[in-house]
């Protein structure tokens, strides 16, 4: 069973509410089939998100977190501040599929360079399975969703260097 949050105005003792909320988030995370959960309150942004999957950037966090509890699914993921990386996202609701078939090569991993037109992932939606083109040219940082997983329109697939 989950633990009461504290309630309360905000005062200098914000900081131990915060890790509390922090450890919470990851007990959910744990318990769920979330990717990823998000939290705000002023002008704090609160992300855990499970070992491989960065939280989406936001504003910054205003505490820093201490490490996830030893035996948590979750990790306590800091959000980053704004970066130079542009985003493919999701043109349209389906299933994301990294490589043609079972077994092959996927179309890009981390550090593989992309150009405008590169084939990056499949979509299939309705049986159809749609070829999805980076937009930007650059080197792949992040893949932010995993293979045979749902995606929904406007979703971040991947996350690309244009300087790299």
């Amino acid at each position: 069973m989950p633990k009461q949050m504290a309630k309360g105005a905000g005062s200098s003792t914000s900081a131990p509410r915060d890790l509390d909320i922090l450890r919470e988030m990851v007990e959910l995370l744990d318990s769920s089939s979330a990717l990823t959960l998000s939290y705000q309150r002023g002008d704090a942004t609160f992300e855990v998100s499970r070992a491989g999957h960065a939280a989406a950037p936001s504003a910054p966090v205003q505490y820093a977190a201490a490490p996830a509890p030893a035996g948590t699914a979750g990790a306590i993921a800091p959000t980053p501040a704004a970066s130079t990386l542009k985003e493919i996202k999701s043109p349209m609701v389906g299933t994301y599929y990294g490589a043609p078939e079972p077994g092959a090569a996927p179309y890009a991993k981390i550090g593989t360079r992309v150009a405008p037109g590169k084939v990056v992932c499949i979509i299939e939606a309705m049986k159809i399975m749609n070829e999805i083109e980076a937009e930007v040219g650059g080197v792949i940082k992040e893949i932010c969703v995993e293979d045979a997983s749902p995606v929904e329109f406007g979703q971040v697939l991947f996350r690309v260097d244009p300087n790299g």
